[in-house]
């Protein structure tokens, strides 16, 4: 009796990772378009901010990581480059916390790391997971013209 309802269970909740990772896509989206909206609103101040935090390569950095984070908006909102763009972002947010929130503490109302660190998880579990079926890598590796499937 409770291996068919485990079962029972399973089958339905299955296709329900699909849908989670849609939601972290769209969560992670929304966060990177707020912080790539800001950093080229003034990408020069932004620069000079990351010279400050004794970042090397400075300007380039400031640019590189704007269209990181522009480029994952559009991509992650229609899935295709997921793991890409989680791979690219993981370090970058990873810098972020160690240059920025990590003398704050932890707690997000002290700028803390805290939010950032859940977006970092997010992003392995994209790593992990890929686009998954509600995504444009999905739906083009179903019409046969794109080798991955998440």
């Amino acid at each position: 009796m409770v291996k068919k309802l485990l079962q029972l269970v399973f089958a339905t909740t299955s296709n329900l990772q699909s849908l989670g990772l849609f939601f972290i896509r769209l969560i992670l989206a929304y966060n990177f378009y707020t912080t790539a909206i800001i950093k080229w609103e003034d990408i020069q101040s932004v620069a000079d901010w990351f010279e400050s935090l004794n970042i090397p390569l400075a300007k380039f950095n400031a640019y590189f990581v704007a269209t990181i984070e522009m480029s994952s908006v559009v991509l992650f909102i229609i899935g295709l480059g997921t793991r890409l763009m989680s791979f690219l972002l993981i370090p970058t947010l990873s810098v972020a916390i160690y240059t920025v929130h990590w003398e704050n503490g932890f707690t997000a109302s002290d700028n803390g790391y805290e939010i950032p660190l859940y977006y970092l998880s997010m992003l392995f579990v994209l790593l992990g997971f890929g686009s998954g079926k509600v995504s444009l890598n999905y739906f083009l590796y179903r019409l046969s013209v794109w080798p991955y499937k998440k």
